[in-house]
C-alpha cells in the first residue's frame, strides 16, 4: 500500500525511486520522546515505528529483519532529519538527530528495502535474521 515506487528522488541519476530507500524505520521510543500523540508522531513519514536499536553497532547495513511475514534489509543510504521532519518536530529535534551521537544511535531512523513482500501488522515481532552486507534473502 506504500507509493515509494511512484516517489522520485534526488538520488539517482535519472530521478528514478531509490532501491535502497524503499522503507523509512524509526525507533518507537524515540518517536514516543519527540510527540505524545500518535497523529503526529505518524508525521514523521516513516512506515515502520520498531522497538528495536537501530545504531550501526546493532543493525548494520545489510541486516536482515523479519516482520509478520515479510522481510526487509537495511541499507546503507542515511536518514536525516530534513525540512518537513523540522517544521513538524523543531529545530531542536532535528539538530539533536543529526547531532555525531543522534547519527550514531540512527535516532532519526534508517532506510531499508523489502527483500520478501509479506503482510505487516502492528504489534508483528521483529527478528534480526542476519548481519553484515548481503543481498541474498536468509536460507
Amino acid at each position: 500500500g506504500d507509493n515509494w515506487c511512484r516517489r522520485w528522488s534526488k538520488r539517482t541519476p535519472d530521478g528514478s525511486p531509490h532501491p535502497e530507500m524503499q522503507l523509512n524505520v524509526i525507533g518507537a521510543r524515540f518517536s514516543r520522546l519527540i510527540s505524545d500523540d500518535e497523529a503526529q508522531r505518524a508525521l514523521a513519514g516513516d512506515q515502520l515505528h520498531l522497538d528495536l536499536e537501530l545504531s550501526t553497532a546493532n543493525l548494520p547495513p545489510g541486516t536482515h529483519l523479519a516482520l509478520g511475514t515479510a522481510v526487509i534489509a537495511v541499507t546503507a543510504e542515511p536518514h536525516r532529519g530534513c525540512a518537513k521532519f523540522t517544521r513538524r518536530f523543531g529545530l531542536d529535534a532535528m539538530r539533536f538527530v543529526n547531532s555525531p551521537e543522534g547519527q550514531a544511535l540512527h535516532l532519526r531512523g534508517v532506510n531499508a528495502k523489502v527483500v520478501v513482500g509479506g503482510v505487516v501488522r502492528a504489534g508483528d515481532a521483529v527478528t534480526k535474521l542476519t548481519e553484515g552486507p548481503t543481498d541474498r534473502p536468509p536460507a
